[in-house]
């Protein structure tokens, strides 16, 4: 799973051991050479799929992490871009390795939690990848409604999702041999670390960002194929606010 340049299984069990904060903060110099970035191939896909729907002039990557989705965003993105995470470590190797382009989207890099976000209506774009097992599905409506308050009038907030494995895959068993593991690590050992593979499901998150006041559409990802059953393996959420709806929700 990890390349030689990657965190060690001592170094891992650290970081597992510690907060979501501090753990991604002594994760990040490593955290490119791990499975848990996001591969390049659905940044470029998701980048494409955004091109259809842009161009934009304001882009938000949030949970921005180390500044992978630059990739996605500076293709669609005229003015600006910037990256908004809570771990000052990832932030720290993002800021390293923004190229330097004097033709492209200023870049900049926000120290701040997702679920109170320190900007404006000020995008046009808000964009997140593979973060939101870190949210418990209880924290979602406040998420959404963030995200819908730092958006200008017909802005969008696009994320990729991927189907669930089924139960006759070995990624299904995986992913629920891994996130009953972290719940029996939250339930005996503090700062709990959140992070739920299984817990961000496609139906659950349509019906909050409809309550948090939008519309959304899917669109598949060609790039990944076709399940058995002949749907997307991987589709692209795109939502965008309705006019007339409060961004004030309770809870």
């Amino acid at each position: 799973m990890f390349s030689p340049e990657g965190p060690t299984l001592r170094e891992l069990a650290v970081q597992a051991l510690s907060s979501v904060e501090r753990g991604y903060d002594l994760l990040a110099p490593k955290f490119d050479h791990t499975p848990f970035r996001t591969p390049d191939a659905v940044l470029d896909a998701v980048a494409a799929a955004l091109g259809r729907l842009g161009p934009f002039d304001a882009g938000l990557d949030l949970c921005c992490g180390t500044g992978a989705g630059l990739r996605a965003l500076a293709p669609v993105c005229r003015e600006r871009i910037t990256g908004v995470d809570f771990s000052a470590g990832m932030l720290d190797v993002a800021r390293e390795r923004t190229p330097d382009e004097a033709d492209g989207p200023r870049v900049s890099w926000v120290r701040a939690d997702a679920r109170a976000l320190p900007f404006g209506p000020a995008f046009d774009l808000v964009v997140s990848f593979g973060a939101f097992g870190h949210f418990l599905p209880r924290e979602l409506p406040g998420l959404f409604t963030g995200v819908r308050s730092v958006l200008r009038p017909g802005g969008t907030f696009a994320f990729p999702v991927v189907a669930p494995p089924g139960p006759a895959s070995p990624a299904y068993w995986m992913l629920l041999g891994f996130d009953a593991a972290m719940r029996v690590r939250n339930a005996v050992w503090r700062p709990p670390f959140v992070m739920y593979y299984r817990a961000f499901r496609l139906a659950d998150v349509l019906r909050e960002l409809r309550a948090a006041g939008f519309r959304t559409e899917l669109y598949a990802l060609p790039e990944f194929g076709r399940r058995r059953d002949g749907s997307p393996r991987v589709r692209l959420v795109a939502a965008r606010g309705l006019a007339g709806v409060s961004q004030r929700r309770a809870g």
